[in-house]
């Protein structure tokens, strides 16, 4: 079972065998039977600067991993110890111990980047221990490796790490743990203590970006700071007088220096609670066949690429760096023409304006990524690209404009063509239409937006090539005109003839309605005077009715006024005959 899993000490993991790298069998069957998932620890640096110690104390162990106490390098290749975590249940932690970087007894250098790289690769944290300080070249010798170690990663993709986008390749990297050892510095700045942290920092700081040298001194700390998001820094004083240096690793802890045994328990401290699960491609936990194979993958990569030694390594880095911000700055170039330039454009204008932004942009992306671009041979080459890659595009634009136009032409002007095939303009006057209705097509050819720099020419081009057209539908009209003209003679005599025809026959016309109005006006008035004699009978016979009714009023009158005279002179004498008492009376 993993939990059983027990190594009483170290084994070769990686051979290093005459400035070869090897795989040794025994330790891949170890490591293939871990079924825990793993948290890798690898630490590097320069030989005999107390590497394996530290190892030691993370195993738990005085002694384990080779502790040389001569100028002579122990260590040889990688060495593995697997154990149980001491703080994670069901993990185990596997320790690294690497080769010293630039031992004098090899000679051949090429081993140190092949394992440096390897250390980062392989691991979860990494632990790169340093001596006295933290400097220039500790920190351009980590960036080389680290860009190498990508290089060396990005075409080595197996079933297991494929397909990674760019936030999978930073969540690869392990996390960084820097210690310096032997430290004598004061941690301060500006007058104030910093932590070891604020040290580390500190060192990594970026310049402004305003010179060539400030872009230079800011690229392996961008580097550093982009691949190694989570840093830690550890410092250590000397362990003990140096005398007993040798006899280190016999040594107990109240022999030692006891700020150095804090320190080392410290450090011991986070790596066991701060130290992440390897995690592979899509978030899965590596255990020991995926370790296994990550070992082999990589291994053979080494071997079929041939990394460069540490001495030539910068010299390979730049040209490897900047052939690479080469094509990111012409990726970047050509992705964003593509997005942002639509052919045809409307000017040639428009086309160098957007050339020239995304040029500026793309010099500034392979400014950010070159390295140690000396007499900017790499930058000139960019610029010959990019200039070809804008009379191109003007070529492109100029082919764009030319065939949209002329399939925008045949489309606008095909009906007229139509119309001209079927004798629409076969008419007199049909060569005026035809003119009108060509302008009418222009005006609606001019309308179309994005024709690009060829519409005027290619207008001009078409109605050129059309001529034979116009002439044809002119001829025709002419033909027909006279023709026409001839026959419009004609209808006009036939139409005056008529004309005068009309006349004669209205003037006829009004006569006979005088006549007819003569003689209704004649009978209109022997009526008017028939009925004006009647009225006037009418009126006398009324006027004597009236005179005969007045006459009998007043004889009726005079009849009832003799009568009245009457009754008064009867009533008169009755009056007068009466006795005289009754008169009393």
């Amino acid at each position: 079972m993993a939990s059983e899993t027990h190594m009483p000490g170290p084994v070769c993991l990686i051979e290093n065998i005459n400035g070869t790298l090897a795989v040794n069998p025994e330790a891949l069957k170890i490591l293939s039977a871990i079924t825990q998932p793993l948290v890798v620890v690898a630490i590097v640096g320069l030989y005999r600067t107390g590497k394996s110690y530290l190892m030691n104390k993370l195993a738990g162990k005085s002694k384990g991993f080779s502790i040389g106490s001569t100028v002579q390098s122990h260590t040889k290749g990688i060495w593995m110890w697997c154990v149980p975590h001491p703080e994670k249940a069901d993990h185990t932690l596997v320790l690294l111990d690497t080769e010293g970087l630039e031992d004098v007894e090899k000679g051949d250098k090429s081993n140190d980047t092949q394992i440096f790289a390897l250390a980062i690769l392989l691991s979860s944290t990494f632990v790169y221990n340093t001596m006295n300080k933290i400097d220039q070249t500790a920190i351009d010798l980590l960036h080389v490796v680290t860009e190498l170690s990508n290089l060396l990663r990005a075409p080595s993709s197996t079933d297991l790490d494929k397909a990674e986008d760019a936030a999978d390749m930073v969540s690869f990297y392990p996390d960084l743990v820097w210690t310096l050892r032997d430290f004598y510095l004061s941690l301060e700045a500006d007058g104030q203590h910093i932590t070891a942290d604020e040290y580390l920092q500190n060192s990594l700081k970026l310049k402004p970006d305003t010179h060539q040298s400030h872009q230079n001194f800011n690229l392996p700390r961008r580097c550093i700071q982009k691949f190694f998001p989570i840093k830690k820094c550890f410092i250590f004083d000397l362990p003990t007088h140096r005398k007993k240096l040798a006899q280190l690793e016999t040594l107990h802890d109240d022999e030692l220096d006891p700020d150095f045994v804090q320190q080392v328990a410290d450090f011991c401290y986070y790596i066991f609670h701060h130290s992440k699960t390897k995690t592979l491609s899509g978030g899965i936990k590596a255990k020991g066949p995926e370790l296994e194979s990550l070992v082999l993958t990589y291994v053979n990569a080494i071997s079929s690429r041939n990394l460069p030694c540490m001495g030539n390594a910068v010299l390979a880095l730049a040209q490897i760096k900047n052939s690479a911000a080469v094509q990111k700055a012409i990726a970047h170039y050509d992705q964003q023409m593509a997005q942002k330039v639509k052919l045809p454009t409307e000017t040639l204008q428009e086309l160098l304006d957007l050339h020239r932004a995304i040029e500026k942009e793309a010099i500034e992306i392979f400014t950010n990524s070159s390295f140690k671009d000396v007499d900017q041979k790499f930058q000139k080459e960019l610029e010959t690209l990019l200039k070809a890659k804008q009379d191109d595009f003007c070529k492109q634009n100029l082919e764009a404009s030319s065939d949209h136009c002329s399939a925008l032409l045949q489309n606008i002007f095909g009906s007229l063509e139509e119309d001209v095939k079927h004798g629409i303009y076969s008419k007199p006057g049909g060569h005026c239409l035809f003119l009108q209705k060509t302008e009418e097509l222009k005006a609606k050819y001019y309308q179309e937006p994005r024709k690009g720099i060829q519409a005027e020419e290619a207008l001009q081009k078409y109605l050129q090539s059309k001529k034979s057209l116009s002439d044809a539908v002119l001829q025709t009209d002419q033909a027909l005109t006279a023709r026409a003209k001839k026959m419009e003679e004609a209808r006009l005599r036939a139409k005056a003839a008529e004309a005068e025809a009309q006349r004669l026959k209205m003037i006829r016309r009004q006569k006979q309605q005088m006549m007819e109005q003569r003689e209704r006006q004649y009978q209109e008035q022997v009526r008017q005077i028939e009925m004006e004699r009647a009225r006037r009978l009418d009126e006398e016979k009324r006027a004597l009715e009236r005179k005969f009714q007045e006459e009998a009023r007043q004889q009726q009158e005079r009849v009832q006024a003799e009568m009245r005279r009457l009754q008064n002179e009867l009533q008169q004498q009755q009056y007068n005959a009466r006795p005289p008492d009754c008169i009393l009376l």
